[in-house]
């Protein structure tokens, strides 16, 4: 059925990603934008339907979460965008490029932080293993994108010494790590407290000594009050256990906004996340595995959540040929 209105598809995936989608969608309102869960081809999607990889952003809570997030905002869906042709396809990770998208252009925004460079990376970047892989390492590597829109100058170096073409490449900031300072503005109960977010790596085939690292927060919180914050897609029953043998004077938040939590403790703990930029931002004392210099190099630009504007201005200019109002000096300013 033709319409007269371009088409657009957002690609969702973690409900991170699929809320940055949705708000650069809210600046594409003469579209018809149309969202799907984060999708595959081949061998990958057989065993994402068969419930292999309910641990990716492929299947099970991660596709979940999305399909509730598409509904509670009474968004259009396209499943794997088979109904329409899209003038524009914007996603958030490239790890993946299903073939009915591989001709469109392709709009990349990044995530969050990227995983640490491995064995499995290298793999990948020397020898042409399937880049999902890497994991989030491997981010940006397909060059079946028309534009990448990413965190800071600190990524966009990063990105390029991993072999990302450098006119690809656009710093805008990204949504929902933009506006850290939002978040100080909170009914969070609790405040001066050491919080611990922990992660989804065992749940994501990677190795994690979690009671090591109770172990370490309950020293880093030397009697003050210790909150955890479990990661959405842990196996809760679990982490909760654990915790409870191990610190059973900590509190444990399963759900709940962990920005406000950040925004309320005087310390964040974490291993591999990309909460620790709202700590960074917001001005926290971060422990992570990663170094905190180079956290600090890397932290997203903040523009009070002007990302998505910035990306959607820069797409119509770049893309679409359209003129916008001072999208030259927001372009001018970007590279």
């Amino acid at each position: 059925m033709k319409t007269s209105r371009r088409n657009i598809l957002f690609i969702g995936g973690s409900l991170n990603q699929t809320s940055m989608m949705y708000q650069i969608s809210l600046y594409f309102d003469d579209f018809n934008c149309y969202f799907t869960p984060y999708y595959s081809d081949g061998m990958l999607d057989f065993l994402a339907q068969n419930g292999v990889l309910d641990f990716t952003i492929l299947a099970g809570d991660f596709k979940y979460q999305t399909e509730q997030f598409i509904m509670e905002h009474r968004l259009k869906i396209d499943y794997k965008g088979i109904k329409h042709e899209y003038d524009l396809v914007f996603t958030c990770q490239d790890l993946v490029i299903p073939k009915n998208i591989e001709k469109k252009k392709v709009i990349l925004v990044q995530e969050g932080m990227t995983d640490p460079e491995n064995l499995m990376y290298y793999l990948v970047r020397n020898l042409s293993f399937p880049r999902w892989m890497a994991g989030t390492s491997a981010t940006g590597l397909s060059n079946k994108y028309a534009m990448f829109f990413v965190a800071s100058e600190g990524y966009k170096e990063l990105f390029i010494r991993k072999g990302v073409h450098p006119e690809k490449i656009f710093v805008t900031g990204i949504p929902n790590f933009d506006h850290a300072k939002q978040y100080t503005y909170n009914d969070f109960e609790f405040h001066d407290f050491v919080l611990a977010a922990t992660s989804d790596r065992r749940e994501t085939l990677n190795y994690e000594n979690r009671k090591e690292f109770i172990q370490n927060t309950l020293k880093i919180a030397d009697g003050r009050q210790l909150i955890f914050k479990l990661h959405p897609n842990e196996w809760k029953e679990r982490a909760v256990r654990e915790i409870e043998r191990y610190a059973p004077n900590a509190l444990i938040y399963q759900s709940g906004n962990i920005n406000e939590m950040i925004a309320n403790c005087s310390v964040l703990v974490t291993k591999y996340s990309s909460v620790v930029y709202i700590g960074i931002a917001l001005g926290k004392e971060v422990i992570s595995d990663f170094d905190i210099l180079w956290l600090k190099s890397m932290c997203p630009i903040q523009n009070e959540g002007k990302s998505a504007y910035y990306i959607a201005n820069a797409v119509r200019e770049q893309i679409l040929g359209e003129t916008i109002t001072g999208g030259n000096q927001i372009l001018t300013s970007l590279n």
